[in-house]
């Protein structure tokens, strides 16, 4: 019995191992002719193996090139595509680090921070106004966003002051209620329960009349 692990690696497992032993077949075949015919017999191996690639744009290029990635890129035949170079199989770069910042109000999110020093940076005091006031009124969103629950108009300005350090003049008069969430009207009745709670009405309503006007015929006889 063999093993896995007594195997040569598999480079592209998609395929599996015996398409690998195919092309390590091809490699040793000496007649040039007969190799060129066997390796596009395996291209067409491959390609029946993993029809899924046919949906990939230009997928006999990619079978190509998978072949020579698995040929160890020595493997001398024709191709009509470029062959590709042992460069492409490097691993890839390392991952970029995560950014470790730290946010001052994490329920503010990191937005309303580079808000703050986008509007620190204007020198002209309407445009600095007008910031602040749309800055207030976003963090008075994100509050009720992430708490579901009311919070004062104080709060929010001595927040914005905290973080712009001072620096953005938060007036009294200024409007933060412009992003006040609406709450959709729930219907308190049905339709169409009401129309046959009426029809029940009204046939009720006609059965009574009609026994009355018997008891009436009745009493008269």
């Amino acid at each position: 019995m063999e093993y896995n692990t007594e195997r040569n690696h598999l480079v592209i497992r998609e395929y599996g191992r015996h398409v690998q032993n195919l092309i390590a077949y091809a490699k040793g075949i000496e007649n040039r002719e007969i190799r060129q015919a066997t390796v596009e017999s395996i291209i067409q191996l491959m390609g029946q193996l993993n029809p899924h690639l046919r949906n990939v744009a230009d997928f006999k290029h990619k079978l190509w090139d998978h072949l020579f990635i698995i040929g160890g890129f020595d493997l001398d035949v024709d191709s009509p595509y470029d062959k590709p170079t042992a460069e492409i199989s490097k691993p890839n770069p390392a991952d970029l680090p995560y950014p470790k910042q730290q946010i001052r109000f994490k329920h503010y999110g990191k937005n309303v921070e580079t808000m703050v020093e986008k509007a620190r940076s204007y020198e002209d005091p309407e445009m600095r106004k007008g910031l602040t006031e749309v800055i207030l009124n976003f963090m008075k969103m994100a509050y009720r966003n992430w708490s579901n629950e009311e919070v004062s108009d104080e709060l929010i300005k001595q927040d914005l002051l905290t973080l712009s350090e001072g620096t953005l003049v938060v007036e009294d008069e200024m409007n933060i209620e412009a992003f006040v969430k609406s709450t959709p009207t729930t219907p308190t009745g049905n339709g169409s329960s009401s129309r046959k709670s009426n029809n029940k009405g009204s046939r009720n309503s006609s059965r009574s009349n009609n026994k009355r006007s018997s008891n009436k015929r009745r009493f008269k006889n």
